[in-house]
């Protein structure tokens, strides 16, 4: 077992585990996916720490604890397809792929999204569709999708992401209030999002899903 191997199983035992996600993909997902090799190489000895990391220009690798919380209350399907919004060196899509049918990993910076082909490619992983964009303009030639998640913290999600989600689908964002966030789940139903709570967490807002400021003298 390598040492990073042994740390992998180490942050599921007391990272991901003890925060009640029990899904077994999940679990599965997470022992598989080297996440070393989704991180800026000189922030891979910390790739298993407790807590985000940072991948440049305000925008990080959410830590274990919350990203397997995020897809424990998404609860993901083998047939589904999901849009994964901020996708950084594709971590998170290389979980996801392990568990949905297919991912469609969204990444507004063009050398980070080349890196994390990369790294997919090198993991066998051939069920992601890198796409390059703005990360609030989403991916709507794909769409729409079963689910949609959002990596980085939110103040809202704009209605051109929420119309890429289908009818029923899921969505997953994490609110933030100044240093405090919540992720909550939405449920497009009736054409209309239900969100509800599920837990406490916390990160940079992405760029595009800002409040817009009013202009004070």
């Amino acid at each position: 077992m390598s040492d990073f191997t042994a740390r992998r199983v180490m942050m599921v035992d007391t990272q991901v585990r003890p925060s009640d996600v029990t899904k077994f993909p999940i679990i599965d997902a997470m022992l598989d996916v080297a996440r070393e090799n989704f991180v800026p190489r000189d922030r891979r000895e910390a790739a298993y720490m407790d807590g985000n990391i940072p991948l440049g220009a305000g925008r990080t690798v959410l830590e274990p604890r919350s990203f397997a919380k995020m897809l424990d209350a998404l609860d993901l399907q083998n047939d589904e397809l999901v849009l994964d919004i901020g996708s950084g060196l594709g971590y998170s899509a290389a979980v996801m792929a392990h568990i949905a049918q297919a991912i469609v990993a969204c990444e507004a910076d063009e050398s980070m999204s080349a890196e994390s082909e990369v790294a997919l490619n090198d993991a066998g992983i051939d069920n992601v569709i890198a796409h390059v964009g703005a990360l609030d303009a989403g991916v709507p030639e794909h769409g729409p999708y079963d689910v949609i998640a959002i990596q980085g913290g939110v103040e809202l999600v704009p209605d051109a992401i929420l119309e890429q989600l289908k009818e029923g689908g899921r969505i997953a964002a994490l609110f933030m209030e100044g240093a405090l966030g919540e992720v909550r789940v939405g449920h497009k139903i009736g054409g209309r999002m239900n969100w509800r709570l599920a837990f406490n967490a916390s990160a940079p807002i992405l760029p595009g899903f800002a409040k817009e400021r009013a202009f004070a003298l």
